[in-house]
């Protein structure tokens, strides 16, 4: 085919499309995460800073947390938001090691840049990183130490391990035998290990009194109140029957009319709906049940009814708290109250209205085997009951690591460390330019440790000069104590890991960098007309839209 002439303009993307090729591209997109991590860096380890995040309406949200900070943050580039997405999926995936897994990734693009400063082609690096990924993991796997997964002791520490580096962070022994008492309550033992869901932990928070106050409940705390003022608040050997179906008369589901010519028919209709509700509420008296809990609505007139039978109601509750009453009572949930029978039914020594603050909740207590417990959260102020709630999340997160996959390292940057002079080693076995691709993998590692010592207001040069020299001598727990910012035996000293965050951080970290620097081109669309944002220019000379 002809060439087009010179004169004739070719348009192969759409008007107002705005691309960027090659290194400009993968600059940016470097810039964009390392400025998030940056961000972050200061958070890093138990001495680390918090953020004062203000959100549009003006709420504002106190945290130490990776994964909190990049959520409220609202994050705009493309290339950052993947960071906030590796944030969110390590939160998911294993509920700690947020903030490091962002930071690591960081650190790794740093690493990148100079090496493509250098012209080693990015896929070299790739697999650099990738070979030094694989080698890491398998040392970590050699280097974790396998423990009893009931060990109270253990999990405590490892519970403390990640409640230090929160704004909760001294009253981690308190929190700490809290979180790790609810872990082995609701444990099973499932083929040949053990399994631990986190929904059968509810945590339930209210602002008041003070962290200390914060109470294990061996049963369910339900944010209700019960439904009639007759009803009794208090009741003891409860009986509990749990409904999914409505305490009311159903509309059929097909429109109906009904004339009614006289009184005496329209008071006929209302007392057989009054008749049908109460031959609902006798056969849930027949069954021996003193308490109902009832996922939909119960009418006016069950309520009095059920008032007149002696029996404790709570309607409209949450699916997930139904569920989890079943897991700690032994009640079953039921579809059609005409099926209830006193086998269906759950025991519990006591059910109870209560004011908790300014509000009435309902407890559940002393159930024979709970198999579903509830940690109340109190603090002095929101901001302090949201962080324990966070806290406690991460806690038991990492408890829950260790009873279903027995393994832990020691904390401190001791595995970093170590990581690093293993994969030196590993690098002089690789060709020239993977081999510097590695090294600069085990200099990432060891840059956060440096950030570590920082943060706990140590001479970063000293601490890792110092750790290396440990290292070397074979002491492989040599790690950094942010407490007093000195150089110990961090496994001694009780800073304790599960080895699958260690593992997931690395894994996570690594392929956020790794697709970070594969992209080369970034061709952005026009955003539509009439949803573009205006931008004014800030005093400090950012951008922000309205």
């Amino acid at each position: 085919m002809a060439q087009p002439s010179g004169q004739i303009p070719v348009l192969i993307l759409k008007e107002g499309t705005q691309r960027t090729t090659g290194r400009d591209a993968r600059k940016a997109n470097i810039y964009a995460a390392r400025v998030i991590a940056e961000a972050l860096a200061s958070s890093l380890g138990p001495r680390g800073m918090d953020k004062l995040l203000v959100g549009s309406f003006g709420n504002a949200t106190i945290t130490g947390d990776g994964a909190t900070i990049l959520k409220e943050m609202e994050v705009q580039h493309p290339a950052a938001k993947m960071l906030v997405e590796v944030a969110k999926a390590q939160d998911d995936e294993v509920g700690d090691g947020t903030t490091s897994v962002v930071v690591l990734a960081g650190q790794l693009l740093t690493a990148a840049e100079e090496l493509i400063d250098q012209d080693i082609h990015p896929t070299i690096i790739t697999e650099g990183f990738e070979k030094a990924l694989v080698e890491a993991t398998k040392k970590i796997d050699e280097m974790a130490v396998k423990v009893d997964p009931l060990d109270r002791n253990i999990l405590e520490k490892i519970s403390q391990t990640a409640l230090s580096s929160k704004v909760v962070a001294e009253y981690k022994e308190f929190l700490s035998k809290i979180v790790v008492e609810a872990a082995l309550q609701v444990a099973e033992k499932r083929d040949g290990g053990y399994k631990l869901s986190l929904d059968d932990i509810k945590v339930e928070k209210k602002k008041g009194e003070s962290i200390t106050e914060t109470t294990l409940v061996k049963g369910i705390v339900l944010d209700k109140e019960v439904v009639h003022p007759a009803m009794p608040k208090r009741v003891e050997n409860a009986k509990i029957a749990l409904l999914d179906a409505p305490l009311e008369i159903e509309k059929p589901e097909w429109t109906a009319k009904i004339n009614v010519t006289t009184p005496e028919q329209l008071k006929m209709f209302l007392d057989q709906e009054a008749e049908i509700l109460r031959r609902k509420v006798e056969k849930i008296k027949e069954s021996g049940a003193n308490v109902v809990f009832c996922q939909k609505g119960i009418d006016d007139v069950a309520q009095y009814y059920l008032a007149r039978a002696g029996i404790l109601a709570v309607r409209r509750v949450k699916k997930s708290d139904m569920e989890k009453l079943a897991r700690a009572t032994g009640a079953k949930i039921l579809t059609r109250v005409e099926d209830i029978s006193p086998e269906a039914l759950g025991n519990a020594r006591l059910v109870e209205e209560r004011k908790v603050a300014d509000e009435k909740m309902v407890f559940v207590e002393g159930c024979p085997n709970p198999k579903s417990v509830t940690i109340l959260v109190r603090g002095g102020a929101e901001h302090i009951v949201d962080e324990a709630e966070r806290a406690i999340h991460d806690a038991l997160s990492v408890v829950r690591n260790v009873i279903e996959d027995p393994k832990i390292v020691a904390g401190g940057g001791a595995v970093e460390i170590e990581l690093a002079m293993k994969l030196r080693e590993f690098a002089n076995t690789l060709p020239s330019k993977e081999k510097l691709a590695v090294e600069k993998y085990a200099e990432a590692l060891e840059n956060i440790v440096a950030i570590l010592a920082q943060n706990a207001g140590a001479e970063p040069i000293d601490v890792l000069t110092e750790l290396k020299r440990l290292h070397a001598r074979g002491e492989k727990w040599a790690g950094i104590n942010a407490y007093t910012g000195k150089v110990e035996d961090a496994y001694k000293a009780g800073i304790l890991e599960p080895a699958i965050v260690k593992k997931q951080v690395l894994k996570s970290a690594t392929e956020a960098a790794i697709m970070i620097m594969r992209i080369d081109d970034i061709i952005a669309a026009q955003p539509p007309k009439g949803k573009e944002k205006e931008k004014e220019k800030t005093p400090s000379g950012e951008f922000e839209t309205d």
